[in-house]
């Protein structure tokens, strides 16, 4: 039966422009660092220029922007945009500095306090056996655990490995033998009532927490006291992780999971340069 519907035309494709709210200072370190990288590589040629595959990370990172949608507005492919983004989260991961290296700079400093504090990732539902590690019973989600130290104006110091959700931030803490590297520098970490038992030492802990109020009974006053003085000082610690998740980035990961690590870490130090400015 003939249609007699008149057929589509030729669609438009339309282009929008959207404001970036980074500094100059950030946008020049990055193009910095991809130029220093293509001379290593001797890469004579890209598509596009190394400011502009700067700008289309920053985007995609800053902004959760599809992959898709900054290829066809660039005229690249998907594919492209999603290897410069790789190249981009690899050459940040590698500037972050080690545990030991970010506690012995404070001890050189004077310095023998750190916070300690976790957040969660959430991540893209996907199937197979390995993504039920993944799964929180708590959230009822996806997501990923990452420990970090801050120092006590909340600057992001260090963030762990990114482990399965079905772990406590008391096990991660342990895979990281944080404890012991503490004790080690010499110096001491201040964490929330997320972290008690961490460190059951009673006489010199590595890791200071406050009281848990007992089922049934109240705390006393002076345990309350400390417990108030303790939240005072890890105040700064949501600063630091808001700055980190102004990255929109880690709203919810749909990058592969084994990438979560390095992207914090791209993401931490590009965030000490984004506050330092």
């Amino acid at each position: 039966m003939p249609t007699k519907s008149t057929p589509a035309g030729d669609h438009t494709e339309l282009a929008y422009q959207r404001r970036l709210p980074l500094s100059t200072q950030t946008l020049s370190f990055l193009t910095g660092l991809l130029g220093a990288h293509l001379k290593k590589i001797r890469s004579r040629w890209r598509k596009l220029a190394t400011g502009r595959i700067t700008v289309i990370v920053l985007a995609a990172l800053r902004h959760d922007q599809r992959l898709a949608d900054l290829a066809g507005g660039n005229n690249v492919s998907r594919t492209t945009v999603d290897r410069w983004l790789k190249e981009m989260i690899e050459l940040l991961a590698a500037r972050a500095p080690r545990l030991e290296r970010v506690l012995a700079k404070i001890a050189r400093e004077g310095g023998s306090v750190v916070l300690l504090d976790g957040s969660l990732i959430p991540t893209r539902r996907q199937t197979g056996l390995p993504m039920k590690r993944h799964w929180s019973a708590k959230h009822k989600r996806h997501e990923l655990p990452i420990i970090a130290l801050t120092d006590i104006h909340g600057r992001l110091l260090w963030t762990s490995t990114a482990r399965p959700a079905r772990g406590s931030e008391i096990t991660a803490c342990r895979h990281d033998d944080l404890v012991g590297r503490l004790r080690e520098a010499g110096s001491a970490a201040i964490a929330d009532l997320g972290f008690v038992g961490l460190d059951d030492a009673t006489g010199d802990p590595a890791v200071i927490t406050g009281y848990k109020r007992p089922r049934g009974k109240k705390l006393p006053p002076a345990k309350k006291l400390v417990n108030e003085l303790i939240a005072a000082e890890r105040a700064v610690c949501d600063h630091a992780f808001a700055h980190l998740k102004n990255w929109r980035v880690l709203t919810k990961l749909r990058l592969d999971v084994k990438w979560a690590t390095r992207l914090v870490r791209a993401l931490m130090i590009l965030t000490q340069h984004e506050i330092a400015r």
